[in-house]
């Protein structure tokens, strides 16, 4: 008997929760995201000391763009880059991209060709509020800093 596997479906309201969340970590680890560019702060991770940056990478009137960075990398495997659009009208932080890999779908079919799980964008955007809750609770030294362009 074969049985019929249940399609699954995202369940918005705990995904914007958890994007509304991230938007309310990344204040408390970077309160002056609106006027400075880069945000860094050490961690200690297993065991290892590393760096974190938050880097502003694009300003609007009502969104951000940034991108998180842990250095230096780590033995085990390539280092968490995560490019996030924060929404300061809706208080929200979504990931839009991570090592990479963009523009992620509510849900994918199962298998694909780029071998997504059903649900990745709700896992990168857990995945982002666990690395955030992480640095809140083991993060030292904040260093902020307006970055000088040229002309």
């Amino acid at each position: 008997m074969k049985r019929k596997r249940k399609r699954y479906s995202i369940d918005l309201p705990a995904h914007m929760a958890e994007c509304d969340a991230n938007y309310l970590r990344i204040m408390k680890l970077f309160p002056s995201l609106r006027e400075k560019d880069i945000s860094l702060f050490g961690v200690m991770i297993a065991g290892e000391a590393a760096e974190v940056s938050i880097e502003v990478l694009e300003r609007n009137p009502y969104t951000t763009s940034i991108q998180l960075t842990q250095l230096p990398e780590a033995p085990w495997g390539a280092n968490p880059t995560i490019r996030v659009r924060i929404y300061h009208d809706a208080r929200s932080a979504e990931v839009v991209e991570y090592q990479r890999a963009r523009h992620f779908k509510a849900v994918y079919a199962y298998p694909n060709d780029s071998m997504r799980q059903r649900d990745e964008k709700v896992q990168v955007n857990r995945l982002l509020g666990e690395f955030l809750s992480y640095c809140l609770t083991h993060g030292v030294a904040v260093h902020e800093r307006v970055l000088v362009t040229q002309q």
